[in-house]
C-alpha cells in the first residue's frame, strides 16, 4: 500500500513538473495596445491567424494610447500598437522604441443624439464641435490620455474652443476606454468622438447615430513599434519583430482588410512595402 502511494505521488509530481515545464516553454509576447483594437474585435480576428502561423502567443493589454506607451516605457510590453503619431514619435525620440511602422487606418466620427439638438450634422468636425459647445449640449470625453482623447483635444483647439474656460456640466470626462465611454454617451444621449471600428461593433447604441463623418481631419492612423531592448534587455526582440513583420506583410495586411462587421470593413491596411 505504501509503495503504491509513493508511486502515485511520484507520478503526480512528474505530471506537475511536466505541466510547469510546458507552461514555461510557451512562447508569447506582450502587446500594449489601444482599447479600439481590442473592443472592435480586431485582435480576436487577427491573433489566432498569427498564432497558428508562428506558434507565438500574443497577450494583449488594452489601454489608452498614452497608458500603452507608458507601459512600454517601463519595459512591461514587447510591442506597442497604438494610434497617436505625435506621441509615438516622441516615444521613439526618447529611445524607448526601435522603429515606427504604419499598419492601417480608419477614421474618427462624432456620434450623438439622432435628434441632433446642437445641429452639428455635417462633414466639418470643427464646425460640429463649435455648435456642440455653443449649445452646451451634453458631450462625453474619454479623458484618458488615449489616442482618441488626444485627437479630440486637438480638434477642440483647432475649432477655437478653450476647454479650460468652456468646460461645464455639459462636458463629461469619463477616464474610460472607448466602449465604456460610448455606454455613458448612450445613457446620457450625448455627443462623443469615437473611432469608427469600435462604433461599428458597439451594440448598446440607444438613440445615438453618426453626426459628423467624412472630414479629412478625422483620419486615424495606427502604428506599431518594437520596444527598444537597449533600454530593457528582457524584451523579446525576435518574437516581437516577427509579430510586427507579420502585421505589415501581405498576409497580415490581407487579414486586417478581411475583418468586417455587417459587411463593413473596419480597418484599412496601409503598411509601406
Amino acid at each position: 500500500m505504501i509503495t503504491r502511494r509513493l508511486f502515485c505521488s511520484a507520478l503526480a509530481a512528474c505530471g506537475l513538473l511536466a505541466a510547469t515545464a510546458s507552461h514555461a516553454e510557451e512562447r508569447f509576447i506582450t502587446v500594449s495596445s489601444t482599447t479600439s483594437t481590442e473592443q472592435s474585435g480586431l485582435f480576436g480576428h487577427l491573433l489566432p491567424i498569427f498564432e497558428k502561423a508562428s506558434g507565438i502567443k500574443v497577450r494583449v493589454v488594452a489601454l489608452g494610447t498614452g497608458q500603452a506607451l507608458d507601459m512600454a516605457r517601463r519595459g512591461d510590453a514587447d510591442v506597442v500598437f497604438v494610434h497617436d503619431k505625435p506621441a509615438e514619435e516622441k516615444f521613439i525620440a526618447e529611445g524607448f522604441g526601435v522603429k515606427r511602422q504604419e499598419v492601417m487606418y480608419n477614421d474618427f466620427i462624432v456620434v450623438g443624439p439622432k435628434t441632433d439638438p446642437a445641429k452639428a450634422t455635417g462633414k466639418d468636425i470643427l464646425e460640429g464641435l463649435r455648435r456642440i459647445e455653443a449649445a452646451k449640449a451634453p458631450f462625453v470625453s474619454r479623458g484618458d490620455k488615449s489616442g482618441t482623447h488626444a485627437a479630440e483635444l486637438r480638434y477642440w483647439k483647432a475649432a477655437g474652443v478653450d476647454l479650460d474656460k468652456a468646460k461645464g456640466p455639459w462636458y463629461r470626462d469619463t477616464g474610460s476606454g472607448m466602449g465604456p465611454a460610448l455606454n455613458t454617451a448612450a445613457s446620457m444621449n450625448a455627443y462623443i468622438l469615437a473611432d469608427r471600428g469600435t462604433w461599428l461593433s458597439f451594440k448598446n447604441r440607444g438613440d445615438l447615430g453618426i453626426i459628423v463623418e467624412g472630414d479629412t481631419k478625422l483620419f486615424n492612423q495606427y502604428g506599431v513599434i518594437l520596444v527598444n531592448p537597449a533600454k530593457h534587455p528582457h524584451i523579446k526582440q525576435a518574437d516581437g519583430q516577427k509579430f510586427i513583420d507579420w502585421l505589415v506583410s501581405s498576409e497580415g495586411q490581407k487579414a486586417i482588410a478581411e475583418y468586417k462587421i455587417g459587411g463593413e470593413q473596419l480597418f484599412f491596411p496601409n503598411a509601406k512595402s
